[in-house]
C-alpha cells in the first residue's frame, strides 16, 4: 500500500535532490509576492496515476499552494485533458514544478502500459502481475502505478514470500539432496500463513516440486519460467490446477494474449516497471497576475 508516509520521504528526498540550498533561479528572477495558476495537460492520451504523489511535491514546497485533482488514479483520459491546477506562490509552483511531474508522468507511464496489458488478456481469466524489476526506493509507487491500470502486484519484497528459482534450488541440491527432499524440510519449517513460489525452466520439474508439498496446504504456485506456448499448455495439464501457476519470461504485448491462452493464472511482466515510457504530461501557466477568486475547473480539450 502507498501510504502517505512513503510518499512525504520520497518526495522529501526528491525535492532536496533537485533544490538542496534552494531555487536560486526563483529566489532572483521571481517576486516573492508573485502567484501563479497553473494546469497539469496530457499532451497525449493515457491512465491517470500518482495525484497523492504531484500533490506533494508542492504542499512539501510551500504549504501555501493549493492542487485540485480532476482525475483519479485509474482513470483514462485523452489528450488535451486538464488533470489538476495548481495555485500558489510562484516560486514554489516553480520550484516543485519539475519533481511534481516527473512522479505523475512516471506512474501514469506505467498505469498506462498496465492497461494494455490487461486489455489486451481480457477475458482469458489470467492476471497480470508485475515483478521486483522496479526502480529503487521507488518501488511503492511503481507498484501503485500498476494497481492504477488494473494489474496486479507479486510479492512486494524478499520478506514477504518463500520464491525458489534456479539458483536457490542449485545451492539446495548442491550436496546431491534431491529437488523434492530439500524443498520437504524447508517447507516443514516455515510457518503456516506463508505463501511457497517455485520457479521451473523445464517440464520435468514440475511432478517433483509438487512432491515436495507446495500447494499442499493451499497456498503455492508454480512459475513456468520462459516455457514455449507448447509446454505451457502440457504444464498446465500437468498441474491440473493443484497450485496456481504464473508465467514469466519476455513476455510482450504482442505475445501476451497467446500466452494467457495457454490456460495459466498469472503472466508476470517486469517490462511494466522496468520498460515503461514516461507519459507526456506538461504543467501549463494559465494565470500569473493574482490569486483567482472562486475558480472552478478550466476547460479541457478532448
Amino acid at each position: 500500500m502507498l501510504t502517505r508516509a512513503h510518499i512525504d520521504r520520497v518526495v522529501a528526498a526528491a525535492l532536496e535532490e533537485d533544490a538542496p540550498w534552494g531555487d536560486l533561479t526563483s529566489t532572483y528572477l521571481i517576486p516573492a509576492d508573485a502567484v501563479a495558476t497553473a494546469d497539469l495537460v496530457a499532451r497525449e492520451p493515457g491512465v491517470f496515476s500518482g495525484g497523492t504523489v504531484f500533490a506533494a511535491a508542492f504542499a512539501l514546497t510551500d504549504e501555501a499552494i493549493e492542487v485540485t485533482r480532476y482525475a483519479t488514479d485509474g482513470d483514462e483520459f485523452a489528450t488535451g485533458a486538464v488533470l489538476a491546477s495548481v495555485t500558489g506562490p510562484a516560486r514554489g509552483v516553480l520550484t516543485a514544478e519539475r519533481i511534481g511531474l516527473n512522479f505523475v508522468q512516471r506512474m501514469s507511464g506505467i498505469a498506462t502500459l498496465t492497461r494494455r496489458y490487461v486489455a489486451a488478456v481480457e477475458g482469458t481469466g489470467a492476471r497480470i502481475a508485475d515483478t521486483r524489476k522496479t526502480t529503487p526506493g521507488l518501488r511503492a509507487l511503481e507498484r501503485h502505478a500498476v494497481r492504477s491500470g488494473g494489474g496486479r502486484n507479486h510479492r512486494f519484497s524478499l520478506s514477504d514470500t518463500v520464491m525458489a528459482k534456479d539458483n536457490h534450488l542449485a545451492v539446495l541440491t548442491a550436496d546431491g539432496t534431491s529437488v523434492t527432499d530439500a524443498l520437504r524440510a524447508a517447507i516443514a519449517s516455515l510457518p503456516h500463513t506463508a505463501h511457497v513460489e517455485v520457479e521451473v525452466d523445464r517440464l520435468d520439474q514440475i511432478e517433483p516440486v509438487l512432491a515436495a508439498g507446495v500447494g499442499a496446504r493451499g497456498v503455492g504456485t508454480i512459475m513456468l519460467d520462459n516455457f514455449s506456448l507448447a509446454d505451457l499448455r502440457t504444464g498446465v495439464a500437468l498441474i491440473a490446477g493443484r497450485v496456481t501457476v504464473e508465467a514469466s519470461g519476455g513476455v510482450t504485448l504482442e505475445s501476451v494474449r497467446t500466452v494467457a491462452e495457454t490456460g495459466v493464472d498469472v503472466i508476470s511482466v517486469g517490462a511494466l516497471t522496468h520498460s515503461a515510457r514516461a507519459l507526456d504530461l506538461g504543467l501549463d501557466v494559465r494565470v500569473t497576475p493574482g490569486r483567482p477568486g472562486a475558480a472552478g475547473r478550466p476547460d479541457a480539450a478532448g
